[in-house]
């Protein structure tokens, strides 16, 4: 029963406003950290080296202008008001922006796609109506395939930068709030007291990953109310007793004489005032976590204000307090009233290492989804929630970070060269989001291109102002970011590559029907009790390496299904929708095919849940084929497939067909390889009587009395065991990217059983040979 059938509309109402009001509370402890922490080092990264501080104030009145409006127009403007709206389903990040894409433009670089993935409920597109108008651009872009790399290169850019943005990014939070300490320790202790503090703190924090988003959001986020709390009581403190009149330095006119005065060098510390919006990208990223109300709640009524306090409370006392100590230069703690100064570091720490929580889990979620649409090589994703669907955390890469987090701590040491890091990386991600963004308001909210272009121009010259700054910031700290984005693009690129054509190669030496229906007894071939579930990438024909099984050892199992699983481009796959089942050859035959479906954000089920469900499917599969009183010899053949539901209330092995109304839909596309099959899907429903004919009724029996009995006698899992080399000739680039890089790779990831959770003891892999 539904607990909220009998509530009325404002019970309802209130119990969403309730959830939304406690996600946006959660929120402000995972989405917001680092966005809230960046009053710690913005100033200070600015005036590190290119411009001064001086007496006519035209420095820090220009600054003051440009940090105000960079926070009104990007991560107000931009993010909370526009690309939050351009979510997949509920998720956001770079790779949610691809999927939209690549659902509504055949720019797709996956294998096996077919046109019934079409026809998934969460695949059309449904906040904004389509128009007849098709764009040029649209057009333009399929047809150049070339134009299909570039965009995925494109993606794979904006997901190598958040990942280094999730090195960097608690490096420098931490950092900067430990350094408070300068102002309390000697020049000798300080030396030797902040790094190895820094280096602690940035440990614990990847220790607490595993506990998972949720429980790290409500212990985080008092510790960032506090924080906000904090900045804003000394804002408008340092306001009222320094400069009541500071509010005047937001005005566009500082921007222009901080310009004038500064030329090259102000143009530089462009790069440090960037790191006011860090962060921003993970409101975005993080947004399967929570919703978007709750984010824009969180963002437009705790965050923006109290960011823009802090700032201006800075600048009211940096504007009265000309002669700093060069030991220190400017930064956060200078305008902290010295009574206060312990307990607002104390605070400060506890708040950067909450800020890095944002980071850390929009790179946990970019990671899960890049690996779902063959991407990035097969990682541990641990669901942490049962209740909130995105909420995930990856061992493999929790630890890679906290390593390289901890370089970069010991190897910089200083706030000027992981300010010019992060900022790289920063920027670089939210100029692909741009990107990315202006392509679906033309292709996916079908928006005039002229409103695109528009929105590309004022953002995209923004950020292309403060890119080319952080650019000149090469040698002294931005190779970094640049380094890591091409090791991750040539892993992610390689592993992609490698994957391509491996399904290719399948593809290629796939048998045909008839050579499975040839084996028989008289070549010897025998067929055991039992189901075999033979895995394969291909959505039709006989894959190569269930020849290789037969040839070795001349018997299969009573009940054959050769099992498809795939990624489509859509975060989930209704549990409704998930299994397409056919036959193989006639029904004496006793041989299916079955092609599972999940979406990049799905959780794969153990085994014992997912043999129960596709069981129960085939069983609902012979059922409803004899309903419909089709010619199931054929049904291979032509390519028809039935949409066979998943029981959520399914958790035992007993076949227990539906004996309600059920709707379900037979296929009649091809199952052309590769290519989008074009078909029609007719949509039949039918009642189940409770007495059917004679004849249907002991196919039905017969039918499901073996499938009952093959069950009992067990399930063996078939899987290839490739070996993967590049073929004789092949350039020395293509030798070391399959030969070296991908087997490396391979070797020291987790294997297709592994990912696939299968059963050691009920395996069996066939070994496959790959010439790429």
């Amino acid at each position: 029963m539904d607990p909220e059938a009998g509530q009325s509309p404002n019970a309802l109402k209130k119990n969403s406003w309730k959830a939304t009001l406690l996600l946006a509370y959660q929120s402000l402890g995972v989405v917001y950290g680092d966005l809230s922490i960046s009053p710690l080092y913005v100033y200070k990264s600015t005036f590190a080296a290119d411009i001064k501080h001086s007496e006519s104030n035209e420095e820090i009145f220009g600054v003051l202008s440009f940090v105000f409006w960079t926070l009104t127009l990007v991560p107000l403007f931009k993010y909370v008001f526009i690309v939050l709206r351009a979510d997949d389903n509920g998720q956001g990040g770079t790779f949610a922006l691809y999927s939209l894409i690549c659902r509504n433009v055949n720019v797709s670089l996956l294998p096996n796609r077919q046109a019934a993935d079409e026809e998934l409920s969460t695949y059309r597109y449904e906040s904004h109506p389509e128009s007849s108008y098709k764009p040029r651009i649209k057009t333009w872009i399929e047809k150049h395939k070339n134009l299909h790399v570039v965009l995925l290169i494109v993606v794979m850019l904006g997901t190598c930068m958040v990942i280094g943005d999730g090195v960097l990014t608690p490096a420098i939070s931490v950092f900067s709030a430990v350094s408070g300490l300068e102002l309390s320790l000697s020049k000798a202790h300080h030396e030797y007291a902040v790094v190895p503090i820094t280096c602690f703190l940035i440990v614990c924090l990847f220790a607490l990953q595993h506990y998972g988003t949720r429980r790290v959001g409500f212990l985080f986020a008092p510790i960032i109310i506090t924080w906000l709390l904090c900045i804003s009581g000394l804002g408008i403190y340092n306001i009222v007793k320094w400069n009541p009149l500071i509010y005047q330095a937001l005005s566009p006119y500082y921007m222009l004489k901080f310009l004038k005065k500064t030329r090259k060098a102000g143009w530089m510390s462009l790069g440090g005032i960037l790191l006011c919006m860090t962060g921003s990208e993970a409101m975005f990223a993080d947004l399967g976590h929570f919703s978007y109300r709750a984010i824009q709640i969180a963002f437009t009524s705790c965050i923006y204000p109290a960011l823009v306090l802090a700032y201006m409370g800075q600048a009211a006392y940096l504007s009265k307090h000309h002669i700093i100590s060069n030991s220190y230069q400017i930064g956060f703690y200078v305008y902290v009233p010295e009574s206060v100064r312990w307990p607002v570091l104390v605070i400060a720490i506890l708040a950067s290492i909450v800020g890095s929580q944002a980071i850390i889990s929009g790179t946990f979620s970019i990671v899960s989804q890049s690996q779902s649409l063959g991407c990035f090589p097969r990682v541990k994703v641990v669901h942490t929630s049962n209740k909130v669907h995105g909420q995930i955390y990856i061992p493999e890469v929790n630890w890679a970070l906290m390593i390289l987090c901890v370089a970069v701590a010991l190897g910089f040491r200083d706030t000027k060269h992981m300010g010019n890091a992060s900022g790289l990386a920063v920027i670089t991600v939210m100029l692909v989001t741009t990107c990315l963004t202006s392509l679906v308001m033309i292709l996916c909210w079908h928006n005039s291109p002229l409103l695109a272009l528009a929105f590309f121009l004022v953002f995209g010259s923004i950020e292309a102002l403060f890119f080319s700054s952080s650019l000149m910031k090469f040698l002294d700290g931005a190779w970094l970011p640049i380094l890591l984005a091409l090791i991750l693009m040539a892993i992610m690129f390689v592993w992609h590559y490698a994957t391509i054509k491996k399904y290719e190669f399948d593809l290629q030496n796939k048998l045909s029907l008839d050579w499975l229906l040839a084996l028989g007894n008289s070549l010897g071939i025998s067929r055991v009790p039992g189901i075999g579930l033979v895995y394969t990438d291909l959505i039709s024909g006989v894959p190569a390496n269930f020849s290789h099984f037969v040839t070795n050892l001349p018997a299969f199992h009573q009940i054959l299904v050769f099992v498809c699983i795939k990624y489509v481009p859509v975060p989930f796959v209704p549990a409704s929708e998930r299994y397409l089942v056919s036959r193989v050859g006639p029904p004496e035959f006793r041989s299916y095919r079955c092609i599972v479906r999940y979406g990049y954000r799905d959780v794969h089920q153990d085994v014992n849940s997912f043999e129960s469900e596709l069981i129960t499917s085939l069983a609902d599969f012979i059922y409803s084929e004899a309903l419909q009183h089709c010619d199931p010899s054929n049904a291979e053949a032509e390519g028809g497939l039935t949409v066979i539901g998943s029981s959520p209330y399914n958790s035992s092995t007993k076949l227990n067909l539906r004996d309600a109304n059920m709707t379900v839909q037979i296929s009649d596309e091809g199952n052309s390889e590769g290519k989008e099959a074009m078909g029609k899907v007719k949509r039949v429903r039918f009642l189940v009587e409770e007495s059917e004919s004679s004849t249907d009724g002991v196919v039905i029996d017969e039918e499901r009395q073996e499938l009952l009995a093959a069950q009992e006698s067990g399930t063996a899992f078939i899987l290839g065991h490739s070996h993967i080399r590049s073929k004789p000739g092949s350039s020395m680039i293509k030798k070391v990217a399959i030969d070296l890089v991908y087997n490396f790779l391979r070797r020291n990831c987790r294997g297709p059983d592994v990912a696939l959770r299968l059963p050691p003891e009920s395996l069996l892999e066939v070994g496959m040979v790959y010439l790429l």
